[in-house]
């Protein structure tokens, strides 16, 4: 399929699942938006690089998902985008009791405001054009808990929830909402702790992976971020014009427990 002629915007996407899905998006002819906090130079580079890959155009536009200005100012200086990819989150672990303040408020700042000040700024747009796309990221976690991520959970929760409401606000317009839903996906972050883990409980790689990082994932793989990219270009497609206000498990099988 091609997805030429149409603007992509992905959150939290100069690394793991939001270049992956970067990645898919253009290799399908989508210009792509890549988008994080930090503006650096590699930040640019990492756009232009991508673009020239895949033939399409790529620009890196900085804002910071946690203030909400900055997430509808995203929109703007993009200039409005045909398909929205809510992925920018972060992660904290504490008991409820002991969890601060701080880190609630800015993991839901993150993971789930963030969601719905970009897509108010985008759906205008989309409706002017009769064709639209918003894919946001949840997680297994956004339909089943574990203890100690509350805030956490809580997000991917209301962004399975806020991803209902736009595809009931939008039925009948041209345009979709869909929620993908991952388990553990192999990205730089999660890789990096392996080693520690190997460590803590004395296992080997391979151990550490099928019997404590992917405990509650049935097929004990990975997830891949290419993965999460041709589902998300899946959703994007004609074959998922009627396919709207769901969630897409890709989790080896963790939320069919």
């Amino acid at each position: 399929m091609t997805l030429t002629a149409k603007r992509a915007i992905i959150t939290g996407s100069n690394s793991g699942i939001g270049l992956g899905v970067a990645e898919a998006l253009a290799a399908a002819g989508a210009e792509v938006i890549l988008n994080s906090f930090t503006d650096r130079a590699e930040d640019h580079e990492l756009a232009r690089d991508l673009g020239a890959r895949h033939g399409v155009a790529a620009r890196y536009i900085a804002a910071d998902m946690s203030k909400g200005g900055e997430c509808r100012g995203l929109i703007d200086k993009a200039g409005g985008c045909d398909i929205l990819v809510n992925n920018a989150g972060i992660q904290f672990v504490a008991p409820i009791e002991d969890f601060p303040t701080e880190k609630w408020d800015m993991i839901l700042a993150i993971n789930l405001s963030s969601a719905f000040h970009t897509t108010a700024a985008a759906l205008p747009g989309m409706r002017a054009k009769g064709w639209g796309r918003v894919v946001n990221i949840a997680s297994a976690h956004g339909l089943t808990a574990s203890p100690y991520k509350s805030a956490y959970i809580a997000a991917k929760h209301g962004v399975v929830g806020l991803t209902k409401t736009v595809a009931l606000e939008t039925a009948g317009q041209g345009i979709t909402a869909n929620a993908i839903c991952p388990g553990y996906v192999l990205t730089p972050l999660v890789e990096a702790q392996i080693p520690g883990q190997m460590q803590v409980n004395g296992m080997d790689r391979e151990t550490v992976i099928r019997e404590v990082m992917l405990l509650r994932q049935p097929s004990r793989q990975f997830a891949t971020v290419e993965q999460i990219g041709g589902t998300t270009v899946y959703l994007c497609s004609a074959s998922a014009d009627q396919v709207t206000g769901t969630t897409i498990s890709v989790d080896g099988g963790w939320t069919a427990l």
